[in-house]
């Protein structure tokens, strides 16, 4: 038990270095959280500072979740015991790397170092996924990119993705045999509802038509100037 508490210990601090808030104050001197669409995630970073941050934070936020499940959960196995197996009917591995991926999105979307106020996690989410089974990830990720092509969306594209996620990890196992554990169907099911809860407002602003598109990789022109003349104003 005390590999497994470490392991998920560091998950957590890992998944909650807030890139975006600290790539603002550094780009621009600003907390993301308070322009925009507040959110402190890529997307929002895209729109306002432009894609060379938005891309360096969508990285960041990757690998938080891609170290997490592919190598902080292998330092269980130097620490006392090593992991211990919570249900016997689960091989211990797998059940490792995606409890320390889990953490690290919980990470995420509940930082340590800001509060508890962080992004929706789907990076996160998707490097997590991609450390433990890249094939669905890549299936994923091209269903991802179509949605947000045609229809302008990043956060459609996220819910559709977060949906089609485990019914590709089931579609993997059951129709074409693939040895996929079952506590990565189990967890990957929960990471994809949590994504789907934390996109209400998304969903919300959908429905009522008021959700921005990404219609430019460049820099919102004249955000931060418009809002520090109001604010001498």
């Amino acid at each position: 038990m005390l590999a497994l508490g470490v392991v998920i210990l560091l998950s957590y601090l890992v998944g909650s270095i807030p890139s975006s808030i600290w790539v603002g104050r550094l780009v621009k001197g600003v907390d993301i959280r308070n322009h925009g669409s507040g959110n402190a995630g890529a997307t929002n970073t895209f729109r306002l500072l432009g894609w060379r941050p938005g891309v360096a934070v969508l990285t960041i936020d990757f690998f938080k979740g891609f170290v997490s499940s592919l190598w902080i959960s292998q330092l269980a196995y130097h620490i006392g015991a090593g992991p211990v197996s919570l249900f016997p009917f689960w091989d211990v591995d797998p059940f490792l790397r995606i409890v320390c991926g889990v953490v690290a999105v919980i990470g995420h979307m509940f930082p340590l170092y800001s509060n508890f106020d962080g992004g929706k996690g789907m990076a996160t989410a998707a490097g997590m996924l991609c450390g433990i089974e890249p094939v669905s990830v890549a299936i994923t990720f091209g269903v991802f990119l179509v949605v947000m092509l045609v229809s302008r969306y990043v956060s459609l594209a996220s819910l559709v993705a977060a949906f089609i996620y485990p019914l590709m990890l089931v579609m993997l196992r059951y129709g074409f045999g693939w040895p996929i554990d079952g506590s990565i169907l189990i967890f990957g099911a929960i990471v994809g509802i949590g994504i789907i809860i934390k996109h209400r407002g998304n969903i919300r602003r959908l429905l009522q038509g008021t959700e921005n598109q990404v219609r430019s990789f460049k820099p919102a022109v004249g955000w931060l100037n418009k809002e520090k003349k109001q604010e001498r104003e």
